[in-house]
């Protein structure tokens, strides 16, 4: 099973878990049908606010469908090497191009409250308008490598190797690489 179908698998697991039709989670994470759709069948590559709204909807962290089996104990991740890795389109219009690579820090620990990934920024193959989202929560984005652009509300931020920006998620937001590949930490807090 690829990545694209164990993030959808889980999410038609937990809907029918909560006896929900794809209609009443489409209603409830405010996505399409179609969406929902796609997902559960490991069409496309997810885009990371939809996948937080529907987590929500389902009442469940967004962690619950990056996680294998939960540990109580620590999680221990070596040199930033974690073998669980998730691909999301970011607000592409292609939904089968990656914008972003989260190699999850903490995959396996249960009843964790934040999400902390490292996360490989690829910039678009062609230049678009990069969409602006929101959801509830707050984000910590440290920059280990390359450079990133962040549209926070109205304003840009240009961030390099070794600067950092913390907010909140409800406000409408992108982040995106500027001109060639980046790194970054991230820490991303939704409650449920």
């Amino acid at each position: 099973m690829t990545e694209k179908n164990s993030v959808g698998e889980k999410i038609r697991q937990f809907r029918e878990n909560h006896e929900m039709t794809v209609e009443e989670l489409a209603k409830e994470s405010q996505s399409s049908v179609e969406l929902i759709k796609k997902l559960e069948a490991g069409e496309l590559i997810p885009s990371l606010t939809p996948l937080l709204k529907i987590a929500r909807a389902l009442g469940v962290r967004l962690g619950t469908f990056l996680d294998d089996m939960p540990q109580t104990g620590p999680v221990v991740v070596r040199n930033g090497a974690s073998s669980n890795v998730v691909r999301f389109s970011g607000k592409s219009k292609r939904s089968e191009e990656s914008a972003l690579d989260f190699h999850s820090l903490a995959a396996d620990k249960q009843d964790r409250n934040m999400e902390p990934f490292i996360i490989d920024v690829h910039p678009f193959k062609t230049a678009e308008e990069h969409e602006l989202s929101s959801h509830e929560g707050e984000e910590f984005i440290y920059v280990l490598s390359g450079s990133i652009e962040v549209t926070y509300g109205k304003e840009n931020y240009e961030l390099s190797a070794g600067d950092s920006i913390y907010y909140d998620s409800v406000v409408p937001h992108d982040l995106h690489a500027t001109e060639s590949e980046a790194r970054i930490l991230a820490v991303v807090y939704t409650p449920i």
